[in-house]
């Protein structure tokens, strides 16, 4: 019960991130791209603070991996920018398909051999994303242009390479930390140099949940996440982070009054369902 407690815990915290990011850009009006900076900097701060806690920054020239650090600033920043446009929901909808769409072209790239089972559900979640983007949907009419799909699609590719090069890491919680560390000031000088970029001003409420996005939903998320993956099976891992754009579908709706739709509905079952069918063995 405690782990299912643990795990349910940080999916909540991964969708959050979501509603967070949309209600500091889109309703508090903080810049998007100083909300990525804010957040780069918060999550690097508290991910220092655990790693210096368990004494384990003596390898981290190990963990560096230049490859992560440009998914990372894709993600960041391709997210960011992305929820000026899209609703929650509809954003991690995108996102985790697209996260899933790269991770098994990386697998394929790398010599792997997935059985049918995953070509057919890879396709299935690639269709649900087709779907959903698709001209004329009532999805694509309420609140997905063009740019900021492709954004999300950035992001979610930039997700994709940083959890492949994950897969290396013999820390992921050093690994994160060192990422988000010299990704932040990276992040910074990419803000100052893009003065179209600049906001007038940083409303009070945007940088708290920009702050509350990297200390809390990332930075302590990403900890807990790394504390329980240990005590899962890949499978169950895989499945959890399923729920995710439901759970941020769900918090756009009560927080943000965000609508649904039914092409929403049937393009989350065929995401969630193709990418639930490439986790079966047989």
């Amino acid at each position: 019960m405690r782990i299912f407690l643990l795990t349910s815990l940080t999916m909540m915290a991964f969708a959050a991130n979501s509603v967070l990011t949309r209600a500091g850009i889109y309703d508090a009006g903080l810049d998007a791209v100083w909300f990525g900076v804010i957040r780069l900097w918060s999550g690097a701060l508290v991910l220092l603070v655990l790693v210096a806690a368990l004494g384990n920054v003596g390898h981290w020239r190990s963990e560096l991996r230049l490859a992560s650090l440009l998914g990372l600033f894709l993600y960041i920043f391709g997210f960011s920018l992305a929820y000026v446009r899209l609703e929650s929901g509809l954003g991690a909808l995108i996102l985790f398909g697209m996260v899933q769409v790269t991770m098994f072209s990386g697998s394929l790239l790398g010599g792997e051999r997935p059985p049918m089972l995953r070509w057919i559900g890879t396709g299935i979640a690639f269709g649900g994303l087709v779907y959903v983007l698709a001209p004329g949907s009532d999805a694509a009419a309420q609140s997905v242009n063009l740019s900021a799909s492709l954004l999300m699609i950035v992001a979610g590719i930039g997700w994709g390479i940083y959890s492949l090069k994950g897969r290396q890491s013999k820390d992921p919680l050093l690994s994160t930390a060192v990422n988000f560390s010299l990704v932040a000031p990276i992040g910074l000088l990419f803000a100052l140099a893009a003065p179209a970029f600049a906001p007038a001003k940083f409303p009070p409420n945007g940088v708290l949940l920009a702050v509350v996005s990297g200390a809390v939903t990332s930075g302590l998320g990403y900890a807990l996440w790394y504390a329980v993956l240990p005590r899962l099976a890949g499978s169950v891992a895989s499945v959890a982070q399923l729920t995710v754009p439901i759970i941020a579908m769900a918090g756009g709706a009560v927080f943000l009054g965000e609508a649904l739709t039914v092409q929403f509905a049937v393009a989350s079952l065929l995401v969630l369902g193709g990418v639930g069918l490439s986790l079966v063995k047989r």
